[in-house]
Parts: C-alpha cells; structure tokens; sequence
C-alpha cells in the first residue's frame, strides 16, 4: 500500500553492459520501515506535548489517590521517575510546569511535597463531571467494543491498559459494568487473577453502524461529493501528510484498495480464505477494525502496544504497526517519546479534534497548560512577561 511497500517488496533490476541482469531485493526492518515515513509536521507537534501530558497524568493520578489530601512527596515521585521517563528526575519536571503542579514544604515530615494548582485542580474537576455525564456513552463503547472481538469477549487487563482511552471512569468495574448486568457478565478465566468480560447473549447486534459507514452516508448526501454510491461503497477517508509524494501506480493501488469488498468489524466472519482475494479481504478487515477501535477513543489516538493487547481477540493476524504504514492516509505513526502513537487522520484538522467531546476539552485545556511550560509566571503592570517567562519549548526535551 504505502510507498514504502515499493522498497520493500519490489525488486530493483541493476543492468551491467555485456553480462547480466542482476535482481536484488531489499529487505528492510521494522524499524528502517518506520524511519521511512511520511512525516506530518502536525502531528509531530502535537506529539511532542502530547508526551509529557501523559507523564503530567500519571503524577496527577498519584496526586488524587488520596482524595482527602491530595498532596504528595516528592520522594514517592522520585522512586518513579525511572518509569516515568523522568531523565532530570521529580523536582525538575514538577519545576518546569508550575502552572499544573505546586511545590511546598511539609513542616511536619521536613521534606518537599507537591499538590496540584487551583488551576490544574478546577480542569481535573471538569474531567470527571465530563466522564461522569458520558456513562451512557461510555456503555455503548464497551458494547460496541466487545462485539469487534470475535468471542464477543475481551480480558479485563486489555480493556484496563485503554480505560483513559476510551473515556472510561477509574472505577469503570462498579460504575459500569456491575451496574449494567443486563449487558456485561464478568468470569474468570483459565490463568489464575484474570478476568475476561463477556457480552450479555442476545446483545451483539451485526446491525452496529461504523464511523466509516457514517461518513460514507454523510459522503453520499453532499451535492458536491467527488464520489457516486458504487465508488464509495467500501471506501475509507484518506488525507495524506503533506509533502507526501503521491506515484501514479500508488494511486492506482489506492483506488483498487478502495474498491475491494470486505466484512465489516461488527459482522461474523465465518471462514478464512487462504486465497489471494481472502487475504486482501482480511487485510481490509483489520483495517476497518482498528479504524472502529480508534473513533471509539476519546482522543482518536492510542499507543500502538495497547491496542496490539486485542489482536488476538479481534482475529487480527497481521502486524499492527506494518498496518499503520502501509495505510498513511488513513492512520499516522508518530515515534516521538519512545512511544509508537497512532492517529486517525481523518479526525484532526491543524492538530485539533474536528469533534470534540467534553472529556477531550478538559483534557485539551491541561495539553495548553503543558504548552504554557513556565511562561506567563510573573507579569508587570502592562502583563508583559519577565522573569520566569521563557518559552517551554526552548527548554531541552526531558530526554524522552
């Protein structure tokens, strides 16, 4: 599919005058297939706060543990900082966002500790009122989710390593499932301490419309559409990076891409064919179930070794990052941080959700404060920033 398919798979003929002809094929890693990306200047960007909100999470999780005191010691974030990524250690990643995070001395225990600011308390207030009003939604995430696998199943240690992910509460166990009986059943499984999460029989409902199939709806109904009802039948939205390079055979590959049938995440795939024709059927069929999985997140976005925790389940035998390269249009592989992070293209516009939902704009308004870095910590009179107001971005990264 991707342009980079063509270094892999393609044999280069080298012509020597008067001999032979020589054919090589190159092979490339996993690795070197990732180095050869498209990149996208945006999502690079995007990336690179990204990252340290997720570390800004973990600290703030500690933080509001303990909901009578939310005050934490800097030595506990220290034991953690490995884990974390935290190169400089604790206090230098807690001094570099002070908007978020507020530094003080324990005159009791004659150590610092840190608890989050007024400002980065009232954002994580408005997060759990968001993720509190969008049960219902979140209930037909798990639904839908649980219908993609193939045992209409899934282990709960997968579904907790997405629960931020998927909007889901911390207590999701009591809050969610125990209070929808009707719909999950939670059993043990054959390992000792694992649990997997059944979907009620009589709830899997094939007729669960796709984000793809929504789009294609709303595709078909516009006067101006560029596609009839035949040519989208089985199309998926595609938006390159910019600069791309864009072959006539790549193209041609795209649009026969486009054009081939194949069943759709919510329907019983009954038999795999071993033809051909089957393993492009099958090929597509993943890609319309890590499509799905990702407009079910909150942030159209996941890290590619969370959701590779469901390949088994989802009849997925294919390698998942290989899947995100070779469909540039429709997903983007972003490596910033040490972390493979996956996007769905379609669903950002200039680094930004085209729709956004409540439980992504609290966390959109904690990412500008992490963007804020130490800016604006001190201002005169005429609000001009002086001491302690350089840019965050200037800083060196935290190694990650």
């Amino acid at each position: 599919m991707a342009i980079q398919m063509l270094i892999r798979n393609n044999p280069i003929t080298i012509k020597l005058p008067f001999v032979f002809s020589i054919r090589i094929r190159f092979k490339t890693t996993s690795a070197q297939y990732v180095a050869a990306r498209a990149r996208d200047p945006t999502f690079e960007k995007l990336m690179k706060n990204y990252k340290n909100l997720l570390k800004v999470f973990s600290i703030q999780d500690l933080i509001l543990a303990n909901p009578r005191n939310p005050t934490l010691a800097v030595d506990v974030i220290s034991t953690v900082a490995q884990k974390l990524h935290l190169n400089r250690g604790a206090i230098a990643f807690l001094r570099k966002y002070p908007h978020i995070f507020s530094l003080f001395n324990n005159r009791e225990k004659f150590q610092p500790f840190c608890k989050l600011t007024e400002k980065a308390l009232q954002i994580s207030r408005q997060e759990a009122a968001a993720l509190d009003a969008s049960k219902p939604i979140v209930v037909d995430r798990l639904v839908r989710l649980l219908s993609i696998s193939e045992s209409k199943s899934l282990p709960l240690r997968a579904i907790f390593k997405v629960w931020r992910e998927l909007g889901l509460p911390d207590d999701f166990e009591n809050s969610v499932i125990a209070q929808n009986p009707n719909l999950f059943l939670l059993c043990d499984a054959h390992e000792p301490k694992t649990h997997i999460l059944k979907l009620v029989a009589g709830n899997v409902s094939p007729s669960l419309s796709t984000s793809v199939e929504n789009w294609r709806r709303e595709e078909c109904g516009k006067e101006d559409s560029k596609y009839d009802t035949l040519q989208i039948r089985f199309a998926f939205k595609h938006t390159f990076p910019p600069g791309m390079r864009l072959s006539k055979d790549f193209r041609a590959k795209v649009k026969e891409w486009q054009s081939f049938p194949y069943i759709g995440p919510y329907s019983e795939m009954r038999e795999k064919k071993k033809t051909r024709a089957g393993v492009k059927a099958l090929e597509k069929r993943a890609v319309a179930i890590v499509h799905e999985f990702l407009s079910l997140t909150v942030e159209k976005m996941v890290e590619v070794e969370k959701i590779s925790h469901f390949r088994k389940w989802f009849g997925i035998d294919l390698n998942i990052r290989d899947l995100f390269l070779d469909h540039p249009g429709i997903f983007y592989l972003s490596t910033k941080g040490k972390r493979h992070m996956v996007f769905l293209r379609e669903a950002y516009e200039r680094g930004c959700l085209i729709d956004p939902n409540p439980v992504y704009d609290a966390r959109r308004r904690l990412l500008d404060l992490v963007m804020l870095g130490r800016r604006g910590l001190f201002l005169d009179e005429s609000g001009t920033t002086t001491a302690g107001g350089e840019d965050s971005d200037s800083e060196e990264d935290d190694g990650d």
